[in-house]
């Protein structure tokens, strides 16, 4: 006979090829501990039906203990037979407590119990990943304060477009990743939802008390239906679709990261703690973590895509498809959480250089709609000024000069409204100042953004 749980009906045991490929105690062990608390939950909810004794119960729940002790001081020993880790979980608490470890699985499938071990780590998962991403935003208010009045270049299609301050570039991805952190807490809330008792795909027959049940294992909600308990997994594909979203943010970061980093723009200089050299040319300072956050960017959708691949053909209940969702959910994990650890400290190790970002000002014509707003001042409506103003940057770029360097005749030759007043509406500081809007780069948005953000992070 079969050493399997399902072997009764067999009378050959499992191709090793095939147990190879069926085998998920590798990866899914990484459930043990919620593996134990959905099983000492179930041996309560046994026991408040009657069905298993308060003995019997009790057994149970210091066999569970013994076996999570293993697990935490690396001494369980793995047999060829956990084909999963519900599987080893109980096959060594039966060796621990006897025959009434054999008790434990009434009513209950591997079905019901997955799906619940995954949302308890999912769960938690969600805060350890809020977490990550509140280090990244407090590294990008660290840097905004250093930024300290410099303004950049705002580039649209990686073209000069107009003056920003460097900070209210920065607080651009603390807005990112807070909406990020909204979907993480929503996503959360649609996983807090208890799919034990649910059995294979019909529930469960015994009278489980499965309201009780959630309040043992921290659950809002219970599943409602039990075949879509046990056969979904959008809660692990929003999952990825969650923390893809949020590496696409930390990888767009990164990208900037590496421009501003190079010569060819040399806003910034990353700190030795966070930069690496290179084998062979010996003045190389490469931002690895800035440019690992890109490329593991493209893992995390990668998990996605695959997931959702594998879920897009499954019909109800549960198949063994759904195995896929762990090791992708798993590793957006780790990616995340570690990516996050990196960028914080990328961002954390930058030094800004303000003579190289000033520099960056003078070409570019970066105040043509300052020009354009200066007419609109005058009386001129704004769609007309813009192609007047079209036509003062050519007559600039003819002469060499950037738009604010031209002289005032060739300027009024093209726009006879144009007074002596022009040159002191363009510059750079008038046009920062004079996006005081909601949301605009004037230094007193950006500051009491910054003190915002300083308080809302702690």
């Amino acid at each position: 006979m079969s050493e399997k749980l399902w072997g009764g009906r067999f009378e050959k045991g499992l191709d090793e090829r095939i147990d190879a490929l069926n085998r998920s105690f590798p990866f899914d062990q990484r459930l043990w501990r919620e593996d134990i608390e959905g099983s000492r939950a179930w041996a309560g909810a046994l026991e408040r039906a009657r069905i298993l004794t308060k003995k019997d119960a009790n057994a149970i729940r210091k066999g569970l203990k013994a076996v999570a002790k293993e697990f935490e001081s690396g001494s369980f020993e793995e047999k060829p037979s956990d084909e999963d880790i519900h599987t080893a979980v109980e096959r060594r608490l039966t060796e621990i407590a006897g025959d009434v470890g054999r008790r434990l699985h009434t009513g209950r499938s591997r079905n019901d119990q997955v799906r619940t071990d995954l949302l308890l780590w999912m769960k938690r998962a969600y805060d350890a990943c809020d977490e990550a991403l509140t280090a990244v935003q407090r590294a990008l208010v660290g840097a905004a304060e250093r930024a300290n009045g410099i303004i950049i270049p705002a580039y649209t299609h990686l073209q000069r477009a107009q003056p920003v301050l460097l900070a209210h570039h920065l607080l651009a991805y603390i807005e990112m990743l807070d909406r990020d952190r909204d979907r993480l807490t929503s996503a959360r809330g649609r996983a807090d939802m208890l799919p034990l008792g649910s059995g294979a795909a019909t529930g469960t027959a015994f009278p489980i008390d499965r309201r009780a049940l959630a309040k043992d294992l921290g659950f809002r909600h219970i599943a409602r239906n039990s075949m879509d308990a046990v056969g979904s997994r959008d809660a692990a594909l929003e999952f990825l679709a969650v923390t893809s979203i949020a590496m696409t943010h930390l990888s767009r970061l990164g990208e900037e990261i590496v421009l501003w980093a190079s010569a060819e723009f040399g806003f910034a200089q990353l700190g030795d703690a966070v930069s690496t050299g290179s084998s062979l040319l010996p003045q190389k300072r490469n931002p690895d973590g800035a440019e690992l956050a890109r490329g593991k960017a493209a893992r995390t959708v990668g998990n996605f895509v695959g997931v959702a691949g594998a879920l897009k053909g499954i019909p109800l209940a549960y198949n063994k498809d759904l195995q896929e969702d762990k090791e992708a959910v798993f590793d957006a994990f780790d990616t995340t959480v570690g990516t996050c650890a990196a960028m914080a400290a990328t961002v954390d190790g930058l030094t800004f250089v303000p003579e190289r970002c000033a520099e960056a000002l003078r070409r570019g014509h970066l105040l043509a709609v300052d020009l354009a707003d200066y007419l609109v001042e005058k009386g001129v409506p704004f769609r007309s000024a813009h192609g007047v103003v079209g036509s003062i940057v050519r007559a600039a770029e003819e002469k060499g000069c950037d738009i604010a360097e031209l002289d005032l005749a060739t300027m009024q030759a093209i726009a006879p409204q144009i007074e002596k007043d022009v040159h002191t509406w363009l510059t750079i500081e008038s046009s920062i100042r004079r996006r005081s809007a909601l949301g605009g780069t004037a230094a007193r948005r950006v500051k009491a953004q910054l003190t915002r953000w300083r308080k809302a992070l702690g």
